[in-house]
């Protein structure tokens, strides 16, 4: 059993990056974006918050340990680096700024998630064996499960682990609607741009 779960602590620290480099760390850059009045790094966190917010869906798909959380769980960690990097006119505009603390920060934050997303992505690909399994809730597949029911605990101590899975279901569904969307229609439209034609 041990050493079936040696990659436990990894799993743990993936969720911690996570908590780190998805949340806080963007977090702190939006509001200071706002204070400093920097629209182009306004716009491109606007977009991430929408792409990373399918990290969320994906936690409480897998607080119901309902298989597809996993791939949601990867395909969050291979969109959101594309979201930051994309835009050819956010980027330009955040380029052309002069030398200032938030420019730092930021572009050290979008190299950083973009590697730390990159890794967590190829260290997530054992956890897609969960998805076609049918026992999600053994050994192997459990190790994957614990951080989301820690959450669980800690936010909805109340609430079951059915609607919790629920509203992740309802979530993957909006946000599939909005990616088709996007895919099918405004990119063919705006193509790299950011800014609305």
């Amino acid at each position: 059993m041990q050493n079936e779960l040696w990659f436990r602590p990894l799993v743990w620290m993936d969720y911690r990056l996570a908590l780190l480099f998805a949340l806080v760390i963007p977090l702190i850059l939006l509001i200071w974006a706002f204070v400093q009045k920097a629209e182009a790094i306004q716009r491109l966190l606007a977009i991430y918050w929408r792409v990373a917010s399918l990290l969320a869906i994906a936690v409480y798909l897998l607080i119901a340990a309902l298989p597809v959380g996993f791939i949601s769980g990867l395909m969050a960690r291979i969109l959101i680096p594309i979201s930051l990097w994309f835009w050819v006119d956010l980027n330009e505009e955040i380029a052309e700024q002069p030398q200032r603390a938030l420019k730092l920060c930021f572009n050290s934050w979008r190299w950083a998630i973009s590697g730390y997303g990159l890794l967590s992505a190829i260290a997530q690909i054992p956890s897609l064996q969960c998805a076609v399994s049918r026992n999600v809730t053994g050994s192997f597949c459990r190790a994957f499960l614990e951080p989301p029911s820690l959450f669980k605990e800690y936010f909805h101590p109340n609430s079951t682990t059915q609607f919790l899975g629920f509203i992740g279901i309802v979530g993957l569904i909006i946000y599939l609607i909005f990616l088709i969307y996007f895919v099918f229609v405004k990119l063919g439209k705006q193509g790299r741009s950011a800014i609305q034609q």
